[in-house]
């Protein structure tokens, strides 16, 4: 492996950057926020990874343009009325090859990304409030803390 293969990957250097910050966070912290915040860092390198792995290069979305459709084509043909039977099967043979040459990107790990998003927004709002309300009851939110408090009753 060369140097600029080693560098050309530097998405998923990144990805392994912010996973390993995120986990160290949720495993050596302490404090209820930090490991919060540890868990959503760890959560966007995921969302990196997967979004990373849904690009192609030169890809585009999944989109079928309104040329090779062929709806438009039926349109054509009616309302001429005297299509030979050779140019129309022409005119589709010239549509497919314009389809293979069109280079798509998958959409699905973009829409699985958006939807972990929003999941991850409503598991942090929600443990923000559990963390607020065990602060209000103990008074910290660290949680060696609260753990001694606890032993002791």
């Amino acid at each position: 492996m060369t140097l600029t293969e080693f560098f050309g990957l530097y998405n998923y250097w990144i990805v392994v950057f912010l996973m390993m910050t995120g986990f160290y966070i949720v495993i050596a912290r302490r404090n209820m926020i930090k490991t919060v915040i540890g868990l959503n860092i760890f959560q966007v390198s995921v969302v990196l990874l997967y979004v990373t792995m849904g690009k192609v290069t030169g890809g585009t979305a999944p989109i079928i343009p309104p040329g090779i459709a062929g709806h438009s084509d039926g349109e054509h043909a009616s309302s001429h009325g005297s299509h030979d039977a050779h140019e129309v099967v022409d005119h589709a043979h010239q549509h497919a090859a314009d389809a293979a040459e069109i280079i798509y990107s998958n959409p699905l790990p973009s829409v699985l990304m958006l939807t972990a998003i929003v999941v991850g927004i409503a598991t942090t709002a929600l443990a923000l409030a559990l963390i607020v309300r065990i602060s209000e009851d103990y008074g910290t939110i660290e949680e060696d803390e609260i753990l001694l408090m606890d032993r002791r009753q």
